[in-house]
């Protein structure tokens, strides 16, 4: 190896080694948020709200349950940030003090999934 190709090297071999180092972002899960109109529901009632999803690698999908009933499915069209309103009727024959547990989930398209969880009240 010439004498002129040595620093060449070193200087390659540094800048690659400081690329490594540098500050990148980590994997990880959506971001969520759950925003409701209320958070004590009579039975039967309706629940409205809101629900957020955001992730740097694009939303695959988004699963929404209000108490034991079947989970809302969406699909999050690989979008950063997914937004969109809810409306969910709260089944009748609930007493009151009952707490209904409302949970969002989504995942990303790497597949990393991430869940929120909340409740409601239910209320004479």
């Amino acid at each position: 190896m010439k004498a002129a190709a040595l620093p060449l090297l070193v200087t390659g071999g540094a800048l690659l080694l400081a690329g490594c180092l540098s500050e990148r972002p980590r994997p990880a899960p959506p971001q969520l948020a759950i925003v409701l109109s209320k958070k004590t529901v009579h039975s039967p009632d309706t629940l409205r709200g809101t629900m957020h999803a955001e992730d740097p690698d694009g939303i695959d999908s988004v699963w929404l349950a209000v108490g034991a009933g079947p989970p809302l499915a969406l699909n999050g069209l690989l979008e950063t940030a997914f937004d969109a309103p809810f409306v969910f009727l709260v089944a009748r024959g609930y007493p009151p003090g009952d707490r209904l547990p409302v949970k969002l989930s989504a995942r990303d398209v790497a597949g990393f999934r991430g869940e929120l969880d909340t409740i409601v009240t239910v209320t004479p």
